[in-house]
């Protein structure tokens, strides 16, 4: 049976081993107060280490969170063939990137892992099939932003892919199936940019607060669908025009967000922070769900 079928077929899924699923959930992480929801929009590696209203807003945020259990992060860098989630006790921090200083490389972000954290995903997002991986680490949209938030890497980190082969839909399905975790005390990020066309980069704005016309248009339509509640256009982002197509000219940096509002209840209202485009193609527009 292909991923498809699974998640077509997920309105079905028996009851009883939905229960079984949340009971050893339950076992493994003691309820507590629903956790709030992220989705970040991590910009430049170099925002590791520089001090910049990005930053700033990072930290705002995360002193306003409460204390996590363990943090789940939905990564635009790390896509994978299938799902595949961190079950080491100690990932590796990830330099995925070249050109930069030798600071950036030198920085080490060694929260712990999840090992249970990752079983209790893989268990919720049956009968989709996860793989437990063992290789892969913290890569920079993780730990480049929740260093901002937990500087002393002290909360547990586990990190999920994105599978190439799902839609946007499909990708909102199976972060409606993570809603449990944020009763179990894991804060749940997602890491991209909403608008992020590297191509695009005008790099004589580099560093200004920039926007071309299509980016602003796309900024200004994606924004108002999150304050609307308008989930299904953004699910449906590849046929919402040439803004959006020039915004999302490949998906992985979108795809995070869609995890992050499928996860907002009915009496949440999502606020947004960051909200600047900067060098012509890009945002750092971030969302807080609670």
């Amino acid at each position: 049976m292909d991923r498809r079928t699974f998640l077509t077929g997920l309105a079905a899924f028996p009851i009883a081993m939905q229960l079984k699923e949340l009971a050893s959930i339950s076992q493994r992480f003691a309820p507590t107060p629903r956790m709030p929801v992220l989705f970040l929009g991590h910009g430049s590696p170099m925002n590791a280490i520089e001090e910049n209203v990005f930053v700033q807003g990072f930290r705002s945020i995360g002193g306003e969170l409460p204390r996590p259990n363990a943090v789940l992060c939905i990564s635009a860098h790390w896509e994978t063939r299938g799902t595949q989630v961190t079950a080491m006790a100690m990932p590796r921090t990830i330099h995925d990137f070249g050109g930069f200083p030798q600071e950036l490389f030198d920085v080490q972000y060694p929260a712990p892992g999840s090992p249970e954290l990752a079983e209790a995903t893989r268990e919720l997002l049956a009968p989709s099939p996860v793989d437990l991986d063992q290789s892969w680490g913290l890569d920079h949209g993780a730990w480049s932003v929740i260093k901002h938030l937990y500087p002393d890497a002290d909360v547990p980190v586990v990190q999920l892919s994105l599978d190439r082969g799902l839609d946007g839909r499909q990708h909102y399905a199976l972060g409606r199936q993570l809603a449990p975790l944020r009763e179990r005390g894991v804060l749940i990020v997602g890491s991209g940019n909403m608008v992020h066309n590297l191509g695009l980069v005008a790099w004589d704005h580099l560093q200004e607060v920039h926007a071309f016309d299509w980016a602003a248009e796309a900024r200004e339509r994606m924004n108002r669908s999150i304050l609307e509640g308008d989930h299904a256009t953004l699910q449906d982002y590849h046929v919402q025009g040439k803004a959006f197509q020039l915004a999302i000219p490949t998906p992985e940096h979108f795809l995070p967000l869609l995890y992050a509002l499928a996860l907002q209840e009915k009496d949440e209202t999502p606020m947004l922070f960051n909200d600047l485009p900067v060098a012509g193609s890009l945002t750092m527009t971030s969302v807080l769900v609670r």
